[in-house]
């Protein structure tokens, strides 16, 4: 027994030790946090509170004119900060689309330790809270999620079912990038299975990849048009950290994308 009970008391090192590196590989918060920035001008600074307490911050970027206008809620990479990705508003701003970049719980200004499930809960919050507002039309949300933001797009999608959605250099599952990176796809405490919820989504999904990803491969975002019926799949140049290549073609298929899902007028 002596044998035995070493044995799981190794296993269970091992496991202590492969959670707290697993947490930080995938939420490397240290690193994230490092690029906080105070709220612009002309941004509005918004707030959920979950039901243990904690609260978790967006930022909501109106578009100009009078609404209610359609709304992206953008999910950034696990290696960024809302802070840094002002850009997003940039893009859809000049076609009337709202924005409202959310924060991960222990990232930024919000508090609290990221999980996949905690995530997804404060996700839900967020949407209710927009989709609630006169400037917003809720029946024109959609979710624009990249990196490991398109798991949260995509488990968010499952819960609260957008107009259409966009997945931009985003994996099958996490349990899969795992076992590509030689883990155990079973020790995968935040699994992420974009593979399972867009089968049965039945919504207009645009997937977007970099041909030379070295990171998440293509592979990944063919093998998810693979699974999603009537989905449209656009792969340009460009690495992980600076897709895409050709921004004007990049620009190009999210503006087709969305003036043919009727997000946007055809003009």
């Amino acid at each position: 027994m002596l044998l035995v009970g070493t044995f799981l008391g190794l296993l269970g090192l091992a496991y202590g030790v492969g959670c707290s590196f697993q947490e930080k590989l995938i939420f490397p918060r240290s690193y994230a946090n490092q690029h906080v920035q105070p709220v612009p001008p002309g941004v509005e600074s918004l707030w959920v509170t979950a039901d243990d307490g904690t609260r978790v911050e967006a930022w909501f970027i109106p578009a100009a004119g009078p609404g209610p206008h359609p709304l992206i809620i953008f999910f950034h990479g696990n290696g960024e900060l809302i802070d840094t990705n002002l850009d997003i508003a940039d893009l859809y701003h000049p076609w009337g689309i709202s924005v409202l970049l959310a924060e991960y719980r222990g990232y930024g200004r919000s508090q609290g330790t990221p999980s996949q499930s905690a995530i997804v809960a404060d996700m839900q919050r967020f949407h209710d809270l927009m989709a609630a507002r006169p400037d917003i039309d809720p029946q024109r949300i959609a979710y624009h999620g990249r990196s490991l933001g398109g798991g949260v797009a995509a488990a968010l999608a499952a819960e609260r079912k957008p107009a259409a959605l966009i997945l931009e250099s985003t994996f099958t599952s996490l349990a899969a990038l795992a076992r590509s990176r030689g883990l155990l796809e079973s020790l995968c405490r935040h699994p992420f299975r974009t593979d399972r919820v867009l089968p049965t989504l039945a919504r207009p999904v645009l997937i977007l990849h970099g041909a030379q990803d070295d990171l998440i491969s293509p592979s990944h975002g063919r093998t998810l048009h693979s699974l999603t019926p009537d989905s449209q799949y656009v792969e340009l140049p460009g690495h992980h950290n600076d897709f895409p290549g050709d921004r004007p073609a990049y620009i190009a298929a999210i503006r087709t994308f969305l003036t043919t899902n009727h997000l946007l007028p055809a003009s």
